[in-house]
C-alpha cells in the first residue's frame, strides 16, 4: 500500500497540473478572443464607415445645431424615463430621489459601454448602488429583472408593429425574418419565466431553493425569497393598471425617444427619414447589439443602423454621419457622465482629487469583478491562483 500511494498521488497530481494551466490559460485566451473579434469588427465594419464618413465631410458646413441640440436634449430625456421606470418598480418606503436613481442609472451605463458582456457588469454596480441606498436586496433584483424582460418585451413589440407598417411601404428585407425569430424566442423564453414564476411559484421555489443550498454565497432562503417577492411583483403589476400603464409607457418612451435622437441627428445633415422605417432599423440594430459580444453593441449598431436606413430612402453619407453623431451622445457621451454620476454617489462635496480618483478605480474594479463568479463559487486551485495574482499588486500598493 505504502509503495502504490506515491504514484497514486502522483497520478492525481498531473491532472490537478493540466487543470490548473488550463485555468490560467483561459483567461487570456478569452481576453485574446475578445480583441480579435473587436479587431475584426473595426477592421470590416467601422474603419469602411469611417472612410465613407470622410468623403461626406462637407455635409458639416450645413449643419443644423438646433437639430443636433434637439437630439442632445431627447437622449437625456430618454436615460431620464429609465430613471422614472425604476422608480415605478420600487417599493415606496425607503425609495431613493429621483436624482440619485437617474444617477445610479448612468453610472450602470458607463460600465456597460466599457465592459464586453457589458450588461452583467452594469448590473452588479447598479445592485451596489442600490442596496448602499438602502433598499433590500430582493427588492434590487426583482426590479431590475422585471425592468430587463419589460424593456426588453416593449423593444420586440414596438419593432414588430414598426416592420408590420414598413413593409408594405418599403418592402421586405431578408434580416427582418432573423429578427422576427430571435424577438420570437426572447418573448417566448420571457413568457415561459413568467408563467413559472406566477403559476407554478410553489414548484419554483423548491427549485431555487435546492440550487441556491448548493451556493454558499447566495443560499437557498434568499433564492426562495426572490422567487415569491417576483411572483408577488409580477402579479402586483398584472392586477394594479395605473402600475402597469405607467411602466410600460416609462419603457416605451426610452426606446421611442432614443430613436428620436437619432432622427434629429440624421435631420442635422440634411435628411429626413421616415419614422417607421427609421424605429425599424434603429430597433433591428438594438436586438443584434444585445447579443454580448461588444460593450453596449459597439461596431454593431454603429454599422448595421446606416446599411439599414439606406433601404428607407437615406444616402449612405447622411445615414453614416448622423448614425456616428448619434452615437457619440447614445454611447460614448454616457461613459464620463457614467463616471461623474458614481463619484458624485460616492464621494461626499469638498472631497479631494485623491478620493475622486479612488472612487473611479473602485468604479472600473466592481465592474469587472461584476462579471467573475464570486470567490466562494470558484474552486480551491483557482482561488488561490487568483490570490497569489493579486498579492504582489496589494504588497506594492
Amino acid at each position: 500500500m505504502s509503495r502504490q500511494s506515491p504514484s497514486a498521488d502522483t497520478e492525481k497530481a498531473a491532472p490537478k497540473g493540466w487543470r490548473s494551466r488550463l485555468r490560467t490559460a483561459r483567461r487570456p485566451l478569452r481576453r485574446l478572443a475578445i480583441l480579435l473579434i473587436l479587431a475584426l469588427i473595426v477592421e470590416y465594419l467601422v474603419i469602411p464607415e469611417l472612410v465613407l464618413a470622410s468623403k461626406d465631410l462637407y455635409l458639416l458646413g450645413r449643419l443644423n445645431v438646433g437639430w443636433l441640440i434637439a437630439g442632445l436634449i431627447l437622449e437625456a430625456v430618454s436615460l431620464f424615463c429609465y430613471a422614472l421606470l425604476n422608480r415605478v418598480l420600487l417599493p415606496p418606503q425607503g425609495r431613493p430621489s429621483l436624482s440619485k436613481l437617474f444617477r445610479i442609472d448612468l453610472s450602470a451605463a458607463a460600465v456597460a459601454h466599457v465592459v464586453p458582456a457589458g450588461t452583467v457588469g452594469s448590473a452588479g454596480i447598479g445592485y451596489q448602488l442600490f442596496t448602499a441606498e438602502g433598499i433590500p436586496g430582493t427588492d434590487v433584483g426583482v426590479m431590475m429583472a422585471t425592468k430587463g424582460m419589460g424593456s426588453t418585451v416593449v423593444l420586440n413589440v414596438l419593432l414588430w408593429i414598426a416592420l408590420v407598417i414598413s413593409i408594405p411601404l418599403s418592402g421586405f428585407h431578408p434580416v427582418y425574418a432573423t429578427v422576427a425569430i430571435v424577438g420570437a424566442v426572447v418573448l417566448g423564453v420571457i413568457a415561459a419565466l413568467v408563467l413559472g414564476i406566477t403559476l407554478g411559484e410553489k414548484r419554483a421555489a423548491r427549485i431555487v431553493r435546492s440550487i441556491g443550498q448548493r451556493i454558499p454565497v447566495v443560499g437557498g432562503d434568499r433564492l426562495e425569497q426572490i422567487v415569491f417577492q417576483a411572483a408577488a411583483s409580477i402579479r402586483r403589476l398584472a392586477h394594479n393598471r395605473a402600475v402597469l400603464v405607467e411602466s410600460l409607457t416609462w419603457a416605451a418612451l426610452n426606446w421611442l425617444l432614443d430613436a428620436a435622437s437619432l432622427w434629429c441627428f440624421i435631420a442635422a445633415f440634411g435628411g429626413f427619414a421616415n419614422p417607421v422605417g427609421l424605429f425599424a432599423a434603429y430597433g433591428i440594430a438594438n436586438v443584434l447589439g444585445a447579443i454580448p459580444v461588444t460593450p453596449g453593441g459597439l461596431g454593431i449598431i454603429d454599422t448595421i443602423t446606416p446599411v439599414l436606413l439606406v433601404g428607407f430612402g437615406l444616402t449612405g453619407s447622411v445615414a453614416t454621419l448622423g448614425v456616428l453623431a448619434w452615437r457619440l451622445v447614445n454611447f460614448w457621451l454616457p461613459i464620463p457622465a457614467g463616471a461623474i454620476a458614481y463619484v458624485s454617489l460616492k464621494v461626499p462635496r469638498g472631497a479631494g482629487l485623491r478620493a475622486r480618483r479612488r472612487a473611479i478605480s473602485e468604479m472600473a474594479a466592481r465592474g469587472s469583478a461584476a462579471r467573475r463568479p464570486p470567490a466562494d463559487l470558484l474552486p480551491p486551485e483557482e482561488t488561490a491562483e487568483e490570490t497569489a495574482e493579486e498579492t504582489p499588486a496589494q504588497d506594492r500598493s
